[in-house]
């Protein structure tokens, strides 16, 4: 499976989001950091925007910032909203439409696709933004994006194994 540059840019925005967070920033400021379309990324935020991942603002003091919290943000969700087709083979699409597969309804192949994307999906909906904000990383994507170091995350810390733990 290869998720889409739609997918692939949306996923930077919000990282350099929540690198950011706390100000407002504009497409062009994520573009120049990532080297990306500038005009490709302007249909991305749209479509952030509309799904509810993040805040659009117009004009004079305007700009771009998440609209949740980066532990609310689950990747799992992200890439649901951003990929137009998760048809991993032609038994997954729709004979009306002019895909589909002769061996339908014969052939295991669907059946074990679905469940692999399925795993797939839900290591996604097992993190958070957060999860990918987190030290040393946050530090070392803020420098490479040519940032400021980050105030340092209040939010849960990492375990051994990188997994976000709350309390004592």
């Amino acid at each position: 499976m290869r998720l889409t540059l739609h997918t692939d840019y949306a996923l930077r925005a919000l990282i350099y989001l929540g690198l950011r967070r706390g100000r407002r920033v504009s497409i062009r400021e994520i573009a120049a950091a990532h080297r990306i379309s500038e005009n490709h990324l302007v249909k991305v935020v749209h479509n952030l925007g509309r799904g509810g991942f993040l805040e659009t603002t117009r004009g004079k003091g305007g700009g771009l910032r998440l609209a949740r919290a980066p532990e609310e943000i689950r990747i799992g969700d992200v890439v649901r909203f951003t990929e137009e087709d998760m048809a991993l083979a032609a038994c997954f699409q729709d004979p009306a439409q002019g895909g589909g597969c002769a061996l339908i309804d014969a052939c295991r192949l669907q059946s074990l696709l679905g469940e692999a994307l399925g795993a797939f999906l839900a290591v996604l909906d097992r993190r958070t933004l957060a999860d990918l904000l987190l030290s040393p990383n946050r530090e070392a994507m803020a420098a490479r994006l040519g940032l400021a170091p980050p105030e340092a995350a209040s939010g849960p810390r990492p375990d051994a194994t990188g997994t976000a733990q709350t309390g004592a």
